[in-house]
């Protein structure tokens, strides 16, 4: 079997395909994965094929981009959903999407959910689509409801029916890492054969905002508010701050504190006893999958503030502004209640299929 699998130029977002890729792979089947050049460092490791698509163009881009600083949190998630996701990214998609699907037809198309060239490029060719979501249930509904009428638009310019309200989108099967201890949304649900467990004995508190954060300057402070929040903790922390961000910049960081660039997650969430985090899909459910409590600290995309309210509504950890980092670590860590509703969602987890299972 031919699989192509989509994503668009996120680590964040392509990171919850890759046990799939990399599990279609030892399936035996042959895997392509298309996305933004940029992706490309993040597509090696897997051994899938890579195939560039193109990026919006940059004035068009820009403009929406820097028209985001001024809206409100609201009207800036339902920008960056509707007229980036929805609209720049899927358009620029769609003609190298079709060349591929021409001469290399692909028996199934698996795209991350907020990739959706791909879902037209392989309409337009009948191919089979499923959707392997970034976020939860709630929030997945949302962004088909946002980018639906620019993706209609976007169908209807190559002559497919129109779908305004993205019906066509919500029956592909829908694919999720996620547990349903914290997302009822109807969906078919894997593990990552990957994750393990946390062993961890000794304090020790894992933070990381993310791939993009520190590029952006209107939150990277959080990096500097975690290092003073964390100071003295009796407990060693380790923070990450993305392959962008020189670690030197923050100076010498306190005693407990280790600042590294990039971490293989899997292993060092086998020692945590806590994890600070933004929220993002692959550092939420990776924390639970190894039975280890969350303080989320969202900083942009609605999906961070669902991931949050959802985690802290289970009580497997606390929803937190930047200055509330100390005290909600403490509590996590004296309270065991937290750790305890982690490991209930790392069970649960640990019952769902393997990725292994998704392409059998």
């Amino acid at each position: 079997m031919r699989v192509l699998f989509s994503s668009t130029a996120g680590a964040g977002h392509f990171g919850p395909l890759v046990p799939f890729v990399r599990s279609c792979l030892r399936a035996g089947n042959e895997v392509m994965v298309a996305a933004p050049a940029a992706l490309a460092p993040a597509v090696s490791p897997t051994g899938a094929t890579f195939w560039p698509f193109d990026d919006p163009p940059p004035d068009e881009m820009g403009a929406v981009m820097g028209g985001l600083h001024g809206m409100s949190h609201d009207e800036a998630n339902r920008t960056v959903v509707g007229e980036i996701f929805g609209r720049l990214d899927a358009t620029a998609a769609v003609p190298r999407l079709l060349t591929l699907m021409e001469s290399w037809r692909p028996d199934l198309v698996v795209r991350e959910s907020a990739e959706f060239g791909s879902a037209v490029a392989a309409e337009l060719h009948s191919v089979p689509v499923t959707r392997v979501g970034i976020g939860l249930g709630e929030m997945e509904d949302m962004m088909i409801s946002i980018a639906a009428p620019n993706v209609d638009a976007l169908r209807r310019s190559y002559r497919l029916p129109s779908d305004p309200d993205g019906a066509g989108l919500r029956r592909s099967r829908y694919f999720t890492l996620f547990p349903a201890g914290i997302d009822d949304h109807p969906a078919t649900r894997f593990r990552d054969p990957s994750w393990m467990r946390s062993t961890g004995a000794d304090p020790f508190v894992y933070v990381t905002f993310g791939s993009v954060a520190g590029g952006m300057p209107h939150v990277a402070h959080v990096y500097a508010e975690a290092l003073t929040a964390l100071a003295g903790l009796d407990a060693e922390v380790l923070l990450t701050v993305g392959r962008g961000v020189d670690p030197d910049a923050f100076g010498t960081p306190p005693p407990n504190v280790r600042v590294e660039q990039w971490v293989d997650q899997a292993s060092v969430l086998t020692r945590a006893t806590a994890v600070v985090c933004h929220g993002g899909g692959g550092t939420t459910v990776g924390a639970l999958a190894a039975g280890v409590p969350l303080v989320i600290v969202p900083l942009f995309a609605e999906d961070q503030h669902v991931n949050a309210r959802h985690v802290a509504a289970f009580g497997a950890g606390l929803f937190v502004a930047p200055a509330d980092i100390r005290s909600a670590v403490d509590s996590v860590l004296e309270d065991g209640s937290y750790r305890a509703a982690a490991r209930a969602l790392a069970d649960e987890i640990a019952e769902q299929p393997s990725t292994e299972e998704a392409f059998a």
